[in-house]
């Protein structure tokens, strides 16, 4: 068992935290919000602390969870950040979607000061986050992976280093990149079986036993049929982890055709007020 802090409890960082205190490792978090910290706490036990640097102080390992690049730098750097508080030695995880370009930019602060760096973005959803299911893709050295890695076992299926510091979030675009035209394509497909006047779902339970079977149709397919969309992996969330996969792409000259026209569906979407709604809202724009 480890000393541990957890840095953001968003709808993501609130059950991954709640985990590791039912795995037996004594926790400590933060939050912005205060008030979310106080309902961890009297949730799952542990504790709470006023800036990243007290709830890291002295602790093996932080994890971190929040929304963007610039969030993960406010958590990490300055007098009140995590690396200010914590012990030679300790090794600083973040589950957070952000670019590789920070990872690689805070992983060689961390070194500096004495500390390790794993870039460790997750799949899985709030659903995963809940029951303790999530995929891990991680980057960072030998070392410091292995000291994380048990204590990421309190919620994850399956954690895999991918290489050096910057892989996990390589990794994470990769996941993103295939999602989005995922979801496009059964959109697509639900809708052709509308329009030609065949039942969805018994068209998604035939074809779904065969090769255009995915995760996305499987959990997906009957709230895209039903256009129930207020849950799950929001637009706005989606359309910033494209974003970094666009800028990514920009960067090694991969070409993402699809990917970039699922972002400006997106932007629909966005544009008619559904930022808050679920990727699986594609749908919707085929509703004319």
């Amino acid at each position: 068992m480890s000393d541990v802090a957890f840095l953001g409890l968003g709808v993501m960082g609130f059950p991954m935290a709640g985990h590791l205190v039912k795995a037996g490792h004594d926790t400590v978090v933060f939050n912005r919000t205060s008030a979310r910290a106080a309902r961890w706490v009297e949730t799952f036990g542990g504790s709470s602390a006023p800036t990243p640097r007290e709830a890291a102080r002295d602790r093996a390992l932080v994890f971190a969870c929040v929304g963007n690049d610039d969030d993960l730098r406010s958590v990490c750097l300055g007098e009140d950040g995590a690396f200010a508080g914590m012990r030679a030695g300790a090794v600083f995880v973040d589950h957070t979607t952000a670019s590789a370009t920070v990872a690689r930019e805070l992983a060689a602060i961390a070194k500096a000061h004495g500390l390790g760096f794993v870039d460790a973005p997750v799949s899985g959803g709030q659903a995963g986050a809940e029951n303790g299911k999530l995929t891990v893709m991680c980057g960072g050295e030998p070392d410091a992976f292995a000291l994380a890695e048990p204590a990421i076992a309190a919620y994850a299926r399956a954690c895999r280093l991918m290489g050096p510091v910057g892989a996990g979030q390589l990794t994470k675009m990769v996941n993103q990149i295939c999602i989005a035209g995922l979801v496009q394509a059964v959109s697509e497909g639900i809708r052709f079986a509308e329009a030609a006047g065949l039942d969805p779902t018994m068209v998604v339970d035939v074809i779904s036993k065969g090769a255009a079977q995915s995760w996305q149709m499987d959990n997906r397919h009957a709230t895209m049929i039903a256009r129930q969309f207020d849950f799950g992996f929001a637009v706005d969330w989606m359309r910033k982890d494209l974003a970094i996969c666009l800028d990514e792409a920009r960067r090694n000259g991969a070409p993402l055709p699809v990917t970039a026209l699922v972002d400006q569906f997106y932007s629909d979407i966005q544009a008619h007020g559904g930022g808050r709604l679920d990727t699986s809202s594609l749908i919707s724009r085929l509703d004319v």
